[in-house]
């Protein structure tokens, strides 16, 4: 099949790594695959043995989602918003895929919503109409008003062949974050949670009895990282690595070092993440579909601060469910103080070992199974 995946991460990374994660699945499978990103490029994700095709980039200003601001960090003007549609529509048409995959969209993106209609229009003409699936992860946003609910079931009654949810429905359906109808319950293709395989530890050993700090891929996390500073000042005798994220992540991490205690290592995101983990001493980070399940494959000790400025719900959704889980804890950003996170470290240090989980992380090779199903069946 050729296969095209349109994703666009306007804030943290999450949404484009699980795009790459799909697409080196069916890469893996055969299939000739391309990504379309419309955020900002994230070179530390993996995406070997993906056609990236990249988009003039946009991400938020903050957690306004509705102001979109380009590359320049300027607001994204209706030139550059009319080129995105008209590329998205050449690549449809050039390209001609059996399977349109739009990521989050209409469950969210709403305001990308005139490039991701003039896309599905342009599906909608081909002389040979694609598959087209949307992919959602576990949780999303709720819908802050019955209308998001409605325009949502709309367009997957429009345009959709189905909706693959990438969780557990036994463990995260649908439902417990979105109103889901009849009509929508019926299109629901539960694949499991998608991740890349498990890493092996680090053979140096890197991160060895470390406190590891993360706030993902984007610029985000700032107070994390700022009370980790002030609790590591008072825990001279472990090493507490602060991994950044974003565009600046380098010019960020020059400029914290300067004043940071002698035990803290700043640093921009490495590549060997997943790797470091299973040799910490403890995780701190946001609750991120990915970093969620990347704690879970290594079976770190975890201490869970879900990012919920803009009224966001979802990371905190999902940190109440896995804190049943021995060795993992949650803190609210409004209970985030030096002391707080050093008792929570301390009550980890003394939990049960959590073994890493091995089996429920193949979505990526099941989300290829069910649409290769699928598009045999529409022919």
């Amino acid at each position: 099949m050729k296969v095209s995946i349109v994703v666009t991460h306007l804030l943290g990374t999450g949404h484009l790594a699980r795009a790459l994660t799909l697409g080196r699945a069916y890469g893996a499978a055969g299939h000739d695959v391309q990504v379309v990103s419309g955020g900002m490029p994230a070179p530390q994700l993996n995406s070997d043995g993906v056609d990236v095709v990249q988009l003039p980039p946009l991400r938020s200003d903050g957690v306004d989602f509705a102001r979109l601001l380009d590359e320049h960090g300027t607001l994204a003007s209706e030139a550059l918003k009319a080129a995105r549609r008209e590329m998205l529509v050449t690549h449809i048409q050039t390209r001609a895929p059996d399977l349109l995959i739009t990521e989050l969209f209409p469950f969210g993106r709403r305001t990308l919503k005139a490039e991701f209609m003039a896309l599905l229009d342009a599906a909608d003409a081909l002389p040979t109409r694609p598959l087209v699936c949307a992919s959602v992860r576990d949780i999303l946003a709720p819908p802050s008003k019955p209308a998001k609910a409605q325009l949502a079931d709309d367009l997957v009654a429009q345009y959709y062949d189905a909706v693959l949810v990438h969780a557990d429905e036994a463990v995260t359906p649908l439902s417990l974050s979105w109103p889901v109808s009849d009509a929508m319950q019926g299109k629901l293709r539960y694949t499991g949670f998608v991740a890349p395989p498990p890493a092996s530890p680090h053979p140096d050993r890197l991160g060895a009895g470390e406190i590891i700090v993360s706030a993902g891929g984007g610029d985000v996390g700032a107070h994390v990282f700022d009370t980790c500073r002030a609790a590591a000042a008072r825990d001279a005798g472990r090493v507490w690595r602060l991994l950044l994220g974003g565009q600046d992540a380098a010019a960020r991490s020059a400029a914290l070092m300067q004043d940071a205690p002698a035990n803290v290592v700043i640093e921009p995101a490495r590549p060997e993440f997943r790797q470091m983990l299973y040799h910490a001493a403890a995780s701190v980070s946001l609750c991120g579909y990915n970093t969620a399940l990347d704690v879970l494959q290594s079976g770190v000790r975890a201490l869970f601060v879900p990012f919920d400025a803009g009224n966001e719900v979802e990371q905190g959704l999902r940190a109440d469910a896995l804190s049943a889980l021995p060795g993992i804890e949650v803190l609210r950003s409004a209970d985030l103080t030096p002391d707080r996170l050093l008792s929570a470290l301390a009550t980890l240090h003394a939990a049960p070992t959590r073994p890493a989980q091995t089996d429920g992380f193949d979505g990526a090779a099941r989300t290829v199974t069910l649409t290769e199903a699928m598009r045999k069946g529409t022919r």
